[in-house]
């Protein structure tokens, strides 16, 4: 092997040990993207959603993003996601079924209830009301009261859906 092989050998050695080195210093691996699960086609949540019985109560599917403060889409039975509302939620009634600490056990701890469906009473107060962190003016929903209906629904707008904590990934098309 000659002088300059040998350098360059050695440079590939030291530049990869370096490359190894820099990838576990402190840097955190977000949270992988997901998918929201298996779901029925659009077909059948069409049909089931459109056998609703009609009354004075909504729909609520629970969306939870890092650093956010809208509580997820609400919408009218009958009526498609694609006509949710994405809102933050006013607790002066009640408070919402994940009003935990942010810190504590699997299950027992805020936004444990990502993309639960929930069925709710209460009403639109017809004011907005401001997330800084998303930059969006919301409707505001004050709930009266939240019964679980399903912990694994599926996707909520498209089979294509997925769930990432970090950012905004899910809205209406």
């Amino acid at each position: 092997m000659n002088r300059i092989s040998k350098i360059s050998a050695i440079l590939v050695i030291a530049l990869s040990s370096i490359h190894l080195t820099s990838c576990g210093s402190g840097t955190v691996a977000l949270p992988k993207a997901r998918q929201l699960g298996p779901a029925p086609s659009y077909s059948q949540r069409s049909a089931q959603i459109a056998n609703e019985v009609k009354g004075d109560y909504y729909y609520a599917r629970r969306y939870f993003v890092n650093k956010t403060r809208f509580w997820g889409y609400v919408r009218e039975p009958g009526q498609q996601w694609t006509n949710s509302k994405l809102v933050i939620m006013n607790e002066s009634r009640t408070t919402v079924p994940d009003r935990l600490p942010e810190k504590g056990p699997k299950g027992k701890r805020f936004a444990h209830d990502q993309n639960y469906e929930y069925i709710i009473t209460g009403n639109y107060t017809g004011k907005k009301a401001y997330d800084p962190n998303t930059d969006l003016f919301l409707p505001e929903f004050r709930p009266t009261s939240f019964k679980l209906v399903n912990t694994e629904p599926g996707w909520i707008f498209s089979q294509n859906d997925y769930y990432d904590p970090k950012r905004v990934t899910l809205r209406i098309r």
